[in-house]
């Protein structure tokens, strides 16, 4: 019997995950059964198998059978938390959003920038297309708290480029080493979507987690 179960113990301790995993343990469990089915069909009535290693077997894949039924559980309690949330995150569609990003919301020609600093200072903020082409840069001079800064959609030589979500860097240079400062953009929630096991927010080609959602306007 220990033979037969170590030929399908590497099934069951292979690295798998989800569905693959849960189906693979219940495979072996079978398989386990048919074993245990088969020797005690086939034993010598004379020298039958010993009785702690018979109990010792039957525990552990007992063990088994009620973690593939507790993974079932969990697997359909997370559906329904995530179908719950994605309900809930769904008021956010239509409506006024900030969200921290590395990247400026640009829909309908415009996009907001907000950061913070401690001292009034200059500050100069860029945007760059995925490649890292610059497309704007700016310099301004930001006031101590909360500080916004309004992109009207168009690149340095004045031309108006399409709506989407474009990189952003804006860095303190009040020091002698310019300083990377965080930021959120705005812009209206315009979709919510399930990637694995995250709810990502659409604000126009802009895709956060919906937990980088700073705040909602009515």
């Amino acid at each position: 019997m220990t033979a037969a179960i170590a030929s399908i113990t590497p099934a069951a301790t292979a690295p798998k995950t989800g569905a693959n995993a849960l189906t693979s343990l219940g495979n072996n469990f079978s398989d386990f059964l048919k074993l245990l089915m088969t020797q005690l069909k086939n034993q010598d009535p004379t020298s039958p198998m010993d009785t702690n290693q018979f109990t010792s077997q039957l525990v552990q894949f007992s063990s088994v059978e009620q973690q593939i039924n507790t993974n079932s559980s969990l697997t359909k309690l997370i559906e329904l938390t995530q179908g719950g949330a994605m309900l809930q995150s769904s008021a956010l569609v239509g409506k006024p959003v900030t969200v921290a990003s590395d990247r400026i919301a640009l829909q309908d020609g415009h996009g907001k920038i907000g950061f913070d600093t401690a001292a009034a200072g200059p500050v100069k903020i860029g945007i760059y297309t995925d490649a890292g082409a610059k497309l704007r840069d700016e310099t301004l001079t930001s006031q101590p708290g909360h500080n916004a800064w309004a992109w009207d959609g168009k690149d340095a030589n004045g031309n108006s480029v399409p709506d989407g979500a474009y990189r952003a860097i804006v860095q303190s240079t009040a020091g002698s080493t310019a300083q990377d400062l965080p930021f959120t953009t705005s812009g209206t929630a315009t979709g919510v979507q399930k990637s694995g096991n995250a709810l990502k927010l659409q604000v126009g080609a802009l895709s956060v987690d919906v937990s980088a959602v700073q705040s909602v306007q009515p």
